[in-house]
C-alpha cells in the first residue's frame, strides 16, 4: 500500500496568499499527495487571554504578543481558500486543510472536503469530534499529548457518530520534538490496541523519523514544511525546507519498494549471483580411480555450479570413478 504523504504548510504562509502558492509549488515538486493548510477564525480558537507556547514565543520573537494576536495574522480568508484550491488543481496536487473550530469544519465541508484531520489539540473536544463524525467520510486523528485512554475515548465518540474510515497518527506536540521523546513504538501499540490504520505526524528536525515510521508500518506521514526555516513565525523552525521535503518523499517511496511482500526467496536481481557467490565441493588433493573419499580430501570453493557442500556427508565414503587432480570440481558422474 502506498504511503499517504501530507505536506503540512499550516500557517507557514505567514498570512500571504502568494507565499501559500509558493508552498503549493514546493509540495507539488516534492511529489506529496496532499498539501495541507489550517482553517480557523482566531477568535473562535483562542481567548484573548491565551498565552503562546514557549516555542511560539521563541520562533516569533515577540513574547508580549498574545496567541490570539499571533493567530489573527495567520488566518486564511474564505476567498483565499477558493484561490488555493484552484491553484492546487492547476498544479495537480490535492488541497487539504485542518479546521480548528466548528464553523470552519462546516466551511471545509462546503468546499467539498470529505477527508478531515483532527489536530492533537482537539482530541478532547467532544463537540468538535461529534461535528467531524457528522461531516467526514474519512478521518485522520492526531494524538499528540494524549494517553491511550484519551485516544480510545476519542475513537469511541467518532465511531458512535459516524461510519467514516478512521486512521490514527502517533504524534508529539513539541516543535521541534526531541528524539528522546518521539517514542515511535507507541505507534505500534496504538495499532495493536485499537486494530486501526496507523500513521505518524512528525515534528522532529530532519527526515529520519518519518522514514523509520514507514518502515515500521505507518500508512500516513504528515510533515511540516516551509520555504525557509529562518522566516519569522511559530512553525518554520521545526519544518523541512523544499529540498528536504523532496528527499523525504523519495526516501519513503524507496522504503515502500524495499518492504516487499514478506516472502523470503531469491530476487530477480540476485539470481544471477547464486553460482558466483556460493561454493561447490572440490578435491583438495589428487585422487586415483577407486579411492575412497575422505572428508580431508574435500574443500569448498566457488563457483557454486557443482555439487552443493550440503551434500558433503553423502559423498564421504564413496569411491572416485576416475583419476582426478587436486582442485577438481566434483560432479555426480565422478562418484561411484
Amino acid at each position: 500500500m502506498r504511503t499517504l504523504i501530507i505536506a503540512e504548510a499550516g500557517v507557514n504562509h505567514n498570512g500571504s496568499i502568494e507565499t501559500a502558492k509558493k508552498l503549493i509549488d514546493a509540495a507539488a515538486e516534492a511529489g506529496v499527495d496532499y498539501v495541507k493548510f489550517q482553517t480557523f477564525k482566531a477568535n473562535k480558537l483562542v481567548s484573548s487571554k491565551a498565552v503562546k507556547a514557549d516555542y511560539q514565543n521563541q520562533n516569533t520573537g515577540n513574547s508580549s504578543e498574545s496567541q490570539l494576536e499571533m493567530l489573527q495574522k495567520l488566518e486564511l480568508s474564505i476567498n483565499d481558500h477558493y484561490e488555493l484550491i484552484d491553484y492546487c488543481k492547476s498544479k495537480n496536487i490535492s488541497f487539504f486543510s485542518t479546521a480548528f473550530d466548528l464553523d470552519s469544519l462546516t466551511f471545509l465541508k462546503e468546499l467539498g472536503l470529505s477527508l478531515f484531520k483532527i489536530p492533537s489539540g482537539e482530541l478532547t473536544n467532544l463537540p468538535y469530534l461529534e461535528k467531524v463524525a457528522e461531516l467526514a467520510d474519512t478521518i485522520i486523528l492526531s494524538t499528540g499529548m494524549s494517553t491511550m485512554d484519551e485516544i480510545g475515548e476519542a475513537i469511541s465518540v467518532l465511531k458512535q457518530n459516524s461510519r467514516a474510515k478512521i486512521s490514527v497518527l502517533h504524534c508529539n506536540t513539541e516543535y521541534p520534538t526531541p528524539y528522546k521523546d518521539v517514542n515511535l513504538l507507541a505507534m505500534l501499540e496504538i495499532q495493536k490496541k485499537f486494530n486501526i490504520e496507523i500513521g505518524y505526524s512528525d515534528h522532529t528536525l530532519g527526515i529520519e523519523v518519518p522514514i523509520a515510521a514507514v518502515a515500521l508500518g505507518a500508512k500516513i506521514i504528515e510533515k511540516h514544511f516551509t520555504l525557509d526555516r529562518n522566516l519569522p513565525g511559530p512553525d518554520h523552525a521545526a519544518s523541512l525546507q523544499p529540498n528536504e521535503l523532496k528527499d523525504m518523499v523519495n526516501a519513503i517511496r524507496n522504503i515502500e519498494f524495499s518492504l516487499g511482500v514478506g516472502i523470503k526467496e531469491p530476487s530477480q536481481s540476485e539470481v544471477k549471483n547464486i553460482t558466483i557467490a556460493r561454493k561447490s565441493i572440490h578435491l583438495a588433493v589428487a585422487k586415483q580411480q577407486g579411492e575412497i573419499i575422505l572428508e580431508s580430501d574435500l574443500e569448498m570453493l566457488r563457483p557454486g555450479d557443482g555439487i552443493s557442500p550440503m551434500k558433503m556427508r553423502e559423498i564421504i565414503g564413496k569411491q572416485i570413478a576416475g583419476n582426478l587432480p587436486a582442485g577438481y570440481k566434483l560432479t555426480l558422474p565422478d562418484i561411484i
